[in-house]
C-alpha cells in the first residue's frame, strides 16, 4: 500500500523534470538552487568554524597568561622613576619640595609637605608601587626639623 504513493511521487517528479518543453529549464534551475544551497551552507559552516577556531585560540592565549611570570625587580633608577611618576601625578603634590631616592629597593622620601595627611598619603602611594620593598619617610611639616636617615 505504501509503494503506490511513493511510485506516484517518483513518476510525477520524472514527468516534471523530463517534460519535453520545460524539463531542461527545470533541471538547470534545480542544479543552480542546489549549488547555491550548498555554497551558502558551506560558507556559514566555514564562518562558524572560523569563529570557533578564533575563540579557542583566544582561550588558549588567556590560559597562558592566567599566572603571569613575576617581573624582575627594577633597578634603583627605574624604581625612583616609577615612584616619582606615581606620586607627582597629583598637581597638589609640591614637586619641587620633595625628593625621591631609591637604594636596593628601599625608597626614601625627603623634603617638606604642607599637611601631615599628604605625608601619609605619599607614603601609602609609594608602598603600592611594584618593586618597592620598604619606604623610609623622612618628610616633615614646615617649621619642623628635617628627619634623618635611620641606620
Amino acid at each position: 500500500m505504501r509503494r503506490i504513493p511513493l511510485i506516484a511521487v517518483i513518476g510525477a517528479a520524472l514527468m516534471y523534470f523530463f517534460d519535453p518543453t520545460d524539463g531542461k529549464r527545470r533541471r538547470h534551475a534545480l542544479v543552480d538552487r542546489a549549488g547555491g544551497l550548498f555554497r551558502s551552507t558551506g560558507s556559514k559552516a566555514g564562518n562558524a568554524g572560523g569563529k570557533v577556531t578564533s575563540q579557542a585560540k583566544g582561550l588558549t592565549e588567556k590560559a597562558k597568561h592566567i599566572r603571569e611570570e613575576r617581573k624582575p625587580e627594577p633597578n634603583d633608577a627605574t624604581l625612583k622613576a616609577k615612584v616619582e611618576s606615581e606620586i607627582f601625578r597629583d598637581p597638589e603634590v609640591p614637586k619641587g619640595k620633595i625628593d625621591v631616592n631609591a637604594e636596593n629597593g628601599v625608597v626614601y622620601l625627603r623634603g617638606e609637605a604642607d599637611r601631615s595627611e599628604l605625608i601619609e598619603t605619599l607614603e601609602n602611594q609609594v608602598r603600592k608601587v611594584e618593586g618597592v620593598q620598604e619606604v623610609e619617610n623622612l618628610l616633615h611639616l614646615p617649621g619642623e626639623p628635617a628627619k634623618t636617615k635611620s641606620g
